[in-house]
């Protein structure tokens, strides 16, 4: 009995010292560092650990701590990818608005976070925070993490009341602003709208045009990319001239994406008028 003690004893040190305050862990978790079901009951049981939804157990903060910060959607992500070692990417809209462009695109406190990967855990939507999760394939790129990147989720000066309750600040993986675009531009028009996306552009002027070229050749969707450089040409950054059109496969025939659209003269795919280039006059 006694030995069962000291057994139970070692593992809940393991998990308080693995798991920092605030962080989740799964039953899978569990499975792999030896720590029973009725080991997982009886640190529920003492409040070492509390249940957040089904098999799945959160490490309590300590009882001063920010009681809003329990909602937060980033230590459930760093948790998943740091400690669970799920492997997925925060991409799209949501990771160019995190690395400090495009901040109108949150206008209600949810905010939208696109979650991309086929690993991604079925636990991390049902969670109750003050995210709107999308949880998106990997069907743009494959399986290849091209244009994805650690960074740092502190990446405003804004203090953050979710991590500020926990020294632990791991970078998470995110999409470059090169490959959020692309991430971006893919969700149109359902999902994002032409006019987001017209914003969005107007403020990547620093995009690095070898990571993009190589990103559009990788890229699936003859529409994104197709998309893609009737934005770039509209914005014209200094990035353009630089991008190699002729590696990048734009697909054959008329595209039609909007209803009530023009078609694009040069990549053949419909979009509203606004976009369309300017005619340049007669005599000029």
């Amino acid at each position: 009995m006694s030995i069962m003690s000291g057994q139970s004893e070692s593992k809940l040190k393991q998990l308080l010292q693995r798991v920092p305050p605030g962080f989740l862990v799964d039953t899978g978790w569990m499975t792999r560092h030896a720590i029973s079901r009725q080991s997982v009951s009886g640190y529920i049981k003492q409040g070492w650990l509390e249940p957040v939804v089904s098999g799945v157990y959160r490490r309590p903060f300590s009882s001063d701590a920010n009681p809003e910060a329990v909602v937060g959607w980033k230590i459930p992500l760093l948790s998943a990818v740091w400690l669970m070692q799920h492997r997925f990417h925060v991409g799209g809209a949501s990771s160019l608005s995190l690395r400090g462009h495009a901040h109108y695109l949150s206008f209600s406190d949810e905010f939208a976070l696109y979650l991309y990967g086929s690993d991604i855990p079925s636990w991390l939507p049902k969670l109750r925070t003050d995210a709107d999760v999308k949880v998106r394939s990997n069907a743009l790129f494959g399986e290849r993490t091209t244009g994805v990147e650690n960074a740092d989720f502190d990446l405003s000066n804004d203090e953050d009341p979710e991590l500020a309750q926990s020294p632990w600040r791991w970078p998470m993986p995110m999409s470059s602003p090169e490959r959020a675009i692309l991430e971006m531009l893919d969700e149109v028009p359902k999902g994002e709208s032409f006019h987001k996306v017209d914003v969005a552009f107007e403020s990547l002027a620093n995009l690095r045009p070898r990571l993009l070229t190589k990103l559009l050749a990788l890229c699936r969707s003859v529409k994104t990319k197709r998309l893609f450089f009737v934005y770039a040409d509209k914005h014209n950054h200094a990035w353009r001239r630089h991008i190699d059109i002729s590696a990048v496969d734009l697909g054959r025939g008329d595209r039609a994406l909007t209803p009530g659209g023009r078609l694009h003269p040069t990549y053949r795919i419909t979009i509203p008028p606004d976009l369309m280039p300017k005619e340049i006059p007669h005599g000029t």
